[in-house]
């Protein structure tokens, strides 16, 4: 019995297994420093897979994925503060009921809210804005974030402003951030290897085609849009639960830049890509760290990061991953046994 014969299913289980192993030894035998680089790589991981979703397997080319984010951050937040932390934080608009029987939620439960409020979002802003193709969807989503992020600094009896939360509760451990990384990318990979996943990159590759066929492009937009945001809020809440303390101006231009090239790096449309792309990218960004403080040039890792995107256009537009991969190939056979079907 070869590996091929393993159900995929199991396969997948096999490897969540060892990685869990392999987590559980590095908790134990790392310090802090590294552990929490690892869990940062776990949180950029899901956020760039989620992202994937939408940019990789629909076509789409959003930048509002930093605001998704955001508003899973604050929402998971506001549900698992204390109501004596709220009082002491001076946040007079933030409604009781957000306070369970203890005066806060669960972790789980806040991210799936977070979650939820995510793709909520993302069907208001995606209904108008996805009838957009191109550069104008690409300015409309980043018009989103600057939304979300203005009302982040003026709604200060919720979010505290500019000067932002601090003190926030520490959830996230290397435990919780890989295991909602497994969820994603079981959800991501049975959606790619479904009708609805055939039909995503049948619209990705000929919209026109697609009509033809009785395929409605709004329709899986849509769709890949709001799953792609609700894990986008959960990698949100995780990162405020990781760094502890957050401002409106995190989720800002500079982090969906370093998603966007996370992605463009690691390979688009592909199941490996994005999870390459943003390890060896936080793994770069900590790696540079010192050389930037050592210098006083900040703002040195983003120009790295700018230099690398544009060397991985003109020499490797696919990506670390691209179609090379096994994953890759098999969308490439799963694309073009639609076509020949057609």
């Amino acid at each position: 019995m070869t590996i091929r014969n393993v159900p995929a299913e199991l396969r997948f289980l096999l490897a969540a297994l060892v990685v869990f192993f392999l987590l559980y030894v590095a908790d134990s035998m790392l310090n802090r420093y590294i552990v929490f680089i690892l869990i940062l790589m776990g949180v950029f991981s899901i956020a760039t897979v989620s992202l994937n979703l939408t940019n990789g397997y629909t076509g789409l080319f959003s930048l509002g994925h930093a605001a998704f984010m955001s508003i899973g951050a604050y929402t998971s937040i506001l549900l698992t503060f204390p109501v004596t932390m709220r009082t002491a934080y001076n946040l007079p608009l933030l409604p009781p009921l957000l306070g369970g029987p203890e005066g806060h939620w669960p972790f789980f439960p806040a991210l799936v809210a977070g979650g939820v409020l995510s793709s909520f979002a993302a069907v208001i802003i995606g209904a108008p804005v996805l009838r957009l193709r191109g550069h104008y969807l690409s300015v409309a989503s980043l018009g989103f974030m600057v939304i979300v992020a203005t009302f982040a600094k003026t709604l200060r009896g919720v979010t505290r402003g500019p000067m932002g939360i601090h003190g926030i509760p520490s959830h996230t451990d290397i435990y919780w951030t890989y295991s909602w990384l497994f969820i994603t990318l079981y959800v991501v990979w049975r959606i790619v290897n479904s009708r609805f996943g055939r039909a995503m990159m049948k619209v990705r590759d000929d919209e026109i085609a697609a009509q033809v066929l009785g395929i409605y492009p709004m329709k899986y937009k849509l769709m890949s849009f709001v799953i792609g945001a609700f894990f986008a809020g959960v990698s949100g809440g995780l990162y405020a639960h990781l760094t502890k303390a957050i401002r409106p101006q995190e989720f800002y231009f500079v982090l969906t830049f370093q998603i966007v090239v996370m992605l463009v790096v690691g390979g688009m449309g592909t199941m490996a890509g994005p999870i390459v792309g943003a390890v060896s990218l936080t793994a770069l960004r900590y790696s540079l760290k010192p050389v930037e403080e050592g210098l006083g040039l900040y703002g040195f890792i983003e120009l790295v990061y700018a230099a690398l995107l544009i060397i991985i256009m003109l020499w490797r537009p696919q990506g670390i991953i691209g179609a090379r991969s096994f994953a890759g190939k098999q969308l490439i056979g799963l694309t073009r046994v639609r076509e020949k079907e057609v």
